[in-house]
């Protein structure tokens, strides 16, 4: 089935190779910020943010007067990212040892966890690995004057929230007014889906922005070539055959060639067969017979009906101590393609979870969170020489008339356009625009970056450093609030004309997410928004000595480009390809 999002990339290796520090490219550009107070990370998945974090962190510790590291990550899993880790070999000054005592990510209850923490501030030991959980327990009834010179870390820093009842969010906000510590914040997705923002406005003004993309990740890789994303809907059970005997929408999707993360649908939704423990069952079935589980390891081996050949099979669904403990190890030590070649899931594997040879990420059920889908993609968009394709598909009920929940299934299928629209976004290159004046002889582009910058009549820059800062750091997150925005969801379609959705819906939420700005600068922010994403969403075509563009219906020289007629195009309407299953 056709993809409704393709991206090619050029494997320059430029993100994965390394400086004389044994910094990759994300790394070294995170420590060129290293000495701020308050920094706020965005890089993809995969792009290296822990290790980031060490070498930020350890020089903190040798040369910023700095006493301790508190590193707080969503789960306990995600911890072993954090481990020992070997750093002068590659020509750092300092290896990363954290003492086991203090690595909290273990089995134990918050009682004990919050005792080792406090215990911790009173050591000679500089670093601690914990929860986000346990630092929210820990936090209560913590003067924050113990604090003072330490460094915190928050992994995946989307789980922060304004909201007042986000308590993650407000022992943040505590910890910044209330004493010293600097603050590291990383997260691969700064949008939380939700419409509520990570930041207040003047908190976040207060951080040092390092901003990496997917494309130049991708773009940079070995072996990586490609990345498609695909959304297919389907009537009846995804699991079942059809009533004429045909294939099932899961056997359809589903290759057993390729290493797949599965995550089955949260038991609330409308996909799933509410029994979790017997819809694992059932995806099994779908693909081989069961002949047996290692009682070591907790994995299963399937026999492969079409193939016939032995498939590993990880169930992180079954959440019995024993046996999410045995399974969990196993795929931390994992060491070739081989070890494992089908994960299902449910709540795990999303965040954090590293399996390079992962090459689809085949997700069941509709997902709200915008950030959950770029964590889930994520999964897949490990750079490793047994694949040069990454996949993510996503399985979603289709509509049907005779359904009482028709409305919330169109719904559902309006916010997956959404969710891919933006991802085509986040995954294409980044272009800089300048306004174009009548006496400029290059062809729509800058000589000194003449692929990516292009030149546009009447467009306007912005005047004040927040606005530019926006543009350089935040045009993902905001395009995100806008295609959220549930006047958006019904105009985009092309319910509304193009010039409304440009000159009133998009800066209506321009000011609400940033209310700060002069309406100079909404203006600015407003047409480098539209224009970026209709340029992204265009084709650039060269004839001759001359460059034109493939805009919706309009086909111009480069030259010619000005605001008004891209202000003329809805910014994200064009034709997807979606499959519903037959």
């Amino acid at each position: 089935m056709p993809n409704t999002v393709e991206v090619n990339y050029q494997q320059t290796g430029k993100s994965k190779s390394t400086n004389a520090l044994g910094m990759r490219e994300m790394q070294e550009k995170a420590f060129t910020a290293r000495s701020a107070q308050y920094l706020l990370i965005k890089a993809p998945p995969a792009s290296g943010k822990s290790r980031a974090l060490m070498f930020i962190g350890l020089d903190k510790l040798a040369h910023q007067g700095l006493k301790k590291v508190i590193v707080a990550v969503p789960e306990k899993a995600i911890g072993a990212s954090f481990a020992t880790t070997y750093l002068i070999k590659h020509g750092f000054f300092a290896d990363w040892s954290p003492h086991p005592a203090f690595n909290l990510c273990t089995s134990g209850s918050e009682r004990s966890k919050v005792t080792s923490f406090l215990q911790f501030l009173d050591s000679d030991e500089q670093i601690l690995i914990c929860t986000h959980a346990t630092l929210r327990f820990a936090y209560d009834g913590l003067d924050e004057k113990r604090l003072d010179q330490a460094l915190i870390a928050i992994d995946e820093f989307h789980h922060v929230s304004a909201d007042g009842d986000n308590r993650l969010g407000e022992v943040m906000k505590n910890i910044m007014t209330k004493s010293n510590a600097h603050i590291v914040a990383m997260t691969g997705s700064y949008f939380r889906g939700d419409n509520v923002p990570v930041l207040l406005p003047e908190e976040e003004a207060k951080f040092t922005k390092v901003t990496y993309n997917y494309y130049e990740q991708l773009n940079g890789y070995e072996f990586l070539k490609s990345l498609g994303i695909g959304y297919h809907f389907y009537q009846g059970r995804y699991f079942k055959r059809r009533p004429d005997g045909s294939p099932s929408a899961l056997e359809e999707i589903l290759d057993e060639s390729k290493k797949t993360i599965i995550h089955i649908p949260n038991v609330n939704s409308a996909e799933s067969s509410k029994e979790k423990y017997e819809e694992v069952g059932h995806i099994i079935d779908v693909f081989g017979d069961l002949q047996y589980q290692d009682e070591d390891t907790g994995v299963l081996f399937v026999k492969s009906r079409s193939s016939g050949r032995i498939l590993k099979v990880a169930d992180l669904v079954n959440d019995d101590p024993k046996h999410r403990e045995k399974i969990s190890s196993y795929l931390r030590t994992i060491s070739q393609a081989d070890d494992i070649d089908i994960i299902i899931a449910l709540g795990m594997a999303k965040e954090g979870f590293d399996w390079p040879y992962c090459e689809h990420a085949l997700t069941i059920g509709y997902r709200g969170s915008l950030t959950e889908i770029i964590q889930i993609i994520g999964r897949a968009t490990r750079d490793s020489e047994n694949k040069s394709h990454a996949q993510f598909t996503n399985l979603i009920a289709q509509p049907d008339a005779t359904d009482d929940d028709v409305k919330l299934s169109v719904n559902n299928m309006l916010k997956a356009i959404t969710a891919s629209l933006l991802m085509e976004q986040v995954l294409a290159p980044n272009f800089k625009f300048k306004p174009r004046m009548d006496d400029d002889e290059d062809h729509g582009t800058d000589g000194d970056d003449d692929d990516f910058t292009i030149k546009i009549r009447g467009f306007k820059l912005p005047t004040s450093q927040r606005a530019k800062d926006i543009i350089e750091s935040d045009l993902n997150d905001l395009k995100a609030r806008i295609l959220q925005d549930d006047q958006m969801l019904k105009a985009m379609p092309g319910n509304l004309e193009p010039e409304v959705i440009n000159k009133v819906l998009i800066p209506k939420i321009i000011r609400e997410v940033y209310p700060d700005l002069s309406d100079d600068d909404v203006e600015a922010v407003r047409q480098y928004v539209v224009v970026d994403s209709v340029i992204k969403n265009s084709t650039i075509e060269q004839q001759g000595d001359k460059r034109f563009i493939r805009m919706a219906t309009s086909f111009v020289n480069i030259d010619d480009i000005h605001v008004d007629l891209i202000d003329s195009i809805n910014p994200f309407q064009k034709p997807l390809r979606f499959c519903p299953s037959p």
